[in-house]
């Protein structure tokens, strides 16, 4: 057997420190009576740092063998070599949830995980970036409005802190030195164009890009070259109510502002006409909310992490209770929620919804029980592996095969965005980006980096390691630094520009 328990600070905390043998040893009790080959099984305990997540306390994520993959990870030939090791099953643990139980509760919770969760599924198998939790974060953002009425609070108050790092007149006022900067030099060459660009993707509520041109028009007036009058700042987000709010928000700057309903993954579908002309991307917590695969490097064998997403029982018959369906059919009013939004459910379903905001309490309950099955299912090979539609999973093998076992984020959509985007860049733009980054490899052996719930949406940490090493092989120099406007923050501020 083989345990890797990771919350390192915790158990040499000085307080509230996790007990080793108090949370290991119920567990490893539970494993012996219920299984024969201990020899087969792995033990992962991680500190889960989100309260609300898809996980249970005690979770089974079993391995599946070779050869009984789903088309898309087909059978791998090649022969293990002696060092390729075969496990059953692994049993994860929240060590923040199973610190608080006594030992016959823990007990019993591995044992009933071993014995088989008591979930109903909502899908099928398959990719973690393709599953419905990914429906329920587009739906967060296409209803927003509908789900701020029902909780009483805007999106921004269920962040740390109650407010975006991004929203800093001190980091602004950076920003716009630096393009000035650059428009000087550029215009001491009598090559700068006539038309400045700068793009913002994901939003909010516009208050960053507020910010930015209250700053951008005090800067201007004290440099004296009259780059305002040559501005074109582009607000571009998923959601249309998060960009009307943005509109009304940058409403004094609106003669030099234009908005677009865009999918964060492809920028260029709707930005194509700026190819090589925008001068400084902004992004701030966008990637961490774009859909994500995980792999994993397990004892000498490369898996991909396949997910469900599922209810639990008792979660089952209390959405049926409080929606008049019978228990067995709560699952096919999910789907539809996805597919209508609830003010449309609410019309088509008039039997289990007597308005919109039982269509609304549904869908947060809902939301509030899923949780994700998961199962490790072996990679045929990494150049058969998508990573986006363009790159092929051959990029992660220097991180997969750095060293001991890992697991990490595959972070599919950020890699599409920041691919896509840095085709929009002028030999002198910046992308600058604050989004909670791993940038180390081994943090991804030490810390749970998702995926968490914040409010109504997924939150996941970004491979970091991975977005570098795609920016530098296309010519790009990315760097990484903590946030430097806020204490305390997890932030990480991205910046890549063309190699010099």
């Amino acid at each position: 057997m083989l345990v890797d328990f990771r919350p390192h600070t915790r158990l040499c905390a000085t307080r509230d420190a996790v007990d080793f043998g108090a949370t290991l040893g119920p567990v490893v009790e539970a494993l012996g009576a219920e299984c024969t080959d201990l020899a087969r099984v792995r033990v992962v305990a991680d500190w889960l740092q989100y309260r609300a997540n898809f996980r249970e306390p005690v979770t089974v994520r079993p391995f599946v063998a070779a050869g009984a993959t789903d088309a898309d990870m087909a059978h791998d030939p090649v022969p293990k070599p002696p060092t390729v090791r075969d496990d059953d099953l692994e049993l994860a643990l929240d060590v923040r949830r199973c610190a608080g139980l006594d030992a016959p509760a823990l007990r019993d919770l591995a044992r009933r995980a071993i014995r088989g969760s008591d979930h109903v599924p909502l899908e099928g198998w398959g990719r973690m970036s393709e599953s419905c939790i990914w429906g329920f974060n587009a739906l967060y953002w296409q209803a927003l409005d509908l789900w701020e009425q029902a909780t009483g609070r805007s999106y921004e108050q269920a962040l740390p802190g109650g407010e975006s790092d991004a929203r800093n007149r001190a980091g602004a006022r950076e920003l716009i030195a630096e393009l000035f900067a650059a428009w000087d030099r550029l215009a001491e060459r009598n090559a700068l164009p006539p038309e400045l660009y700068v793009v913002e993707l994901g939003v909010g509520n516009g208050t960053q890009a507020k910010v930015f041109l209250d700053e951008f028009v005090a800067a201007d007036h004290e440099h004296g070259h009259e780059y305002y009058r040559r501005l074109h700042y582009l607000m571009c987000d998923y959601s249309s109510y998060v960009l009307e709010l943005a509109r009304k928000t940058v409403a004094e700057h609106d003669q030099h502002v234009s908005s677009f309903v865009l999918d964060a993954t492809s920028p260029r579908t709707a930005l194509g006409f700026l190819k090589y002309k925008v001068f400084l991307v902004y992004i701030s917590n966008v990637y961490d909310n774009l859909p994500t695969d995980e792999v994993a490097q397990l004892g000498g064998r490369t898996y991909g992490v396949q997910s469900r997403a599922c209810l639990p029982r008792p979660a089952v018959d209390e959405l049926a209770a409080t929606t008049g369906a019978e228990p067995e059919r709560v699952p096919a009013l999910v789907p539809k929620l996805l597919r209508l939004g609830p003010a449309l459910l609410a019309e088509a379903a008039p039997d289990h919804f007597g308005g919109v905001e039982d269509a609304v309490a549904f869908w947060r309950r809902t939301w509030a029980a899923l949780r994700l099955e998961e199962r490790y299912v072996p990679l045929a090979g990494l150049d058969l592996y998508p990573l986006t539609p363009e790159i092929s999973g051959e990029s992660l093998r220097p991180l997969l095969e750095a060293g001991a076992d890992v697991r990490m984020h595959v972070s599919n959509g950020a890699v599409a965005s920041f691919v896509d985007t840095l085709t929009l860049l002028h030999p002198f733009g910046t992308l600058v980006c604050h989004d909670l980054f791993v940038t180390d490899v081994q943090a991804y052996r030490t810390r749970f980096a998702g995926p968490g719930k914040y409010d109504g949406s997924v939150v996941n940490w970004v491979n970091g390691t991975l977005l570098a090493h795609l920016g530098r092989r296309r010519g790009f120099e990315v760097a990484y630094a903590p946030f430097a406007h806020r204490d305390g923050t997890n932030v990480v501020t991205l910046t890549a520009h063309v190699r010099d």
